[in-house]
């Protein structure tokens, strides 16, 4: 079976905040529904990022307030409490294998953030 792309998938855009409601290079949490995200302004390379808020390490929602950086070119977030590290870009965790993280596409149009939710 073939695997759908972010653009084959039926995505739901929701708005989820303004830009400027989001530090530079730092996160902020909004919730949609029951789901909390966490939102990345990743100022030094120009992108936005969106992941689940829930750290699955200690399962602490808390990864909104994680420092945000790089890994050998690889865009990151540590968990402020315990120190994972988990890729922006897909999830998973950089330091321990057995934990990933949701991540969700998002886009920036006429000064609000969109994230998309896959159903």
């Amino acid at each position: 079976m073939e695997s759908l792309t972010v653009e084959q998938k039926n995505i739901t855009w929701f708005k989820a905040c303004n830009i400027g409601d989001i530090p530079e290079n730092g996160g902020a949490c909004v919730k949609y529904k029951d789901r909390q995200i966490a939102i990345f302004n990743f100022t030094r390379r120009d992108k936005w990022f969106a992941t689940q808020n829930l750290c699955p390490h200690r399962f602490q929602m808390a990864l909104s307030f994680g420092m945000i950086g790089e890994k050998k070119g690889e865009p990151k977030v540590a968990c402020p409490f315990h120190k994972k590290t988990f890729s922006l870009e897909t999830g998973k965790c950089m330091d321990d294998e057995q934990y990933v993280i949701k991540t969700y596409p998002v886009k920036a149009e006429e000064g609000a953030i969109f994230i998309g939710i896959e159903f």
